[in-house]
């Protein structure tokens, strides 16, 4: 599939929101994008409902293993959220601005906070599979070489031409959820990093590896920076969270192979701290609803 750039109009967007809002009580301040083997955050939820992509207007369709593929919206600590179980990738042959297509559909919902959730591998020394990175920033590796969701004309209704992203992960989310892991004594696994997207579907050779350990990245997958890209355009605060699922091999002479089995193994191993450290950050967040 050709990775266009053609834009989706507005109305479009108001369309799927228009659908969903009429189809469901719930008006979700929360969004949780839920990355591979870690659709049971969504399991957390209250007063469920839910819908396949399948049967919501305009949506695009997950086709990786471990991605349901359904929207699930419900009430979480007494807060209205909607999760994502499952998410778009450039590697399926989505142009970004399918990939992106879910964020500007919640952002007419109504939602304030977008937690995007994802598995990688780990480029930091001291990184051990199971661990958790907190996303402090990222590196944006397809749009070094012009891949980005913003490509294309600009519709102010959604945000300015330029967008800051010095500030992409919302400070104050990513302390709170550090005290919290204190709290569920889970401070030892759970770290602060720089998150790095390639294209995928392939992992990354050792010379990659190598270059994106120099460049400081601490681990590395192939999601989460157009969704994040996107909604910092439309002006959502956004909290990131990394599953450290394996290493990533910087020798040559080191026989250890990755697969995406191995991934949702380590996904099913943390499901219950995920849930814990979302589930209290949620209850813990504020919005400007007062909810």
């Amino acid at each position: 599939m050709m990775l266009s750039k053609d834009p989706i109009c507005y109305e479009t967007y108001q369309e799927t929101a228009e659908w969903l809002l009429s189809r469901t009580k719930h008006r979700p301040k929360v969004a949780i994008i839920c990355g591979s083997g870690l659709g049971m955050l969504a399991e957390a939820l209250v007063n469920q409902e839910t819908f396949k992509y399948s049967d919501v207007p305009n949506f695009p369709q997950s086709t990786v293993q471990g991605h349901a593929g359904q929207l699930v919206f419900g009430e979480l600590k007494g807060k209205a959220c909607v999760c994502m179980q499952g998410r778009f990738h450039m590697f399926e042959g989505y142009p970004l601005v399918k990939v992106t297509f879910p964020i500007r559909v919640f952002r007419l919902l109504g939602v304030e906070v977008l937690i995007v959730t994802n598995a990688a591998g780990s480029i930091a020394d001291g990184y051990n599979p199971g661990d958790i990175m907190i996303i402090k920033d990222h590196i944006n590796m397809p749009g070094f070489a012009g891949q980005n969701p913003l490509c294309g004309p600009n519709d102010e209704r959604f945000g300015t031409r330029f967008p800051c992203l010095s500030d992409a992960y919302d400070r104050d989310l990513g302390k709170l959820a550090l005290d919290i892991s204190r709290e569920l004594d889970c401070s030892n696994c759970v770290h602060e990093g720089v998150y790095c997207m390639l294209g995928g579907p392939s992992f990354e050779t050792v010379a990659e590896a190598r270059l994106l350990h120099k460049f400081g990245v601490d681990a590395v997958g192939m999601s989460t920076v157009p969704e994040v890209t996107v909604a910092r355009h439309c002006g959502l605060r956004v909290f990131g969270l990394t599953l450290i699922t394996n290493k990533v091999t910087k020798e040559y002479d080191c026989n250890e192979v990755v697969d995406h089995e191995a991934v949702l193994s380590i996904g099913k191993m943390r499901a219950g701290m995920l849930q814990s450290l979302v589930t209290e950050l949620v209850a813990c967040m504020e919005l400007n609803t007062g909810c």
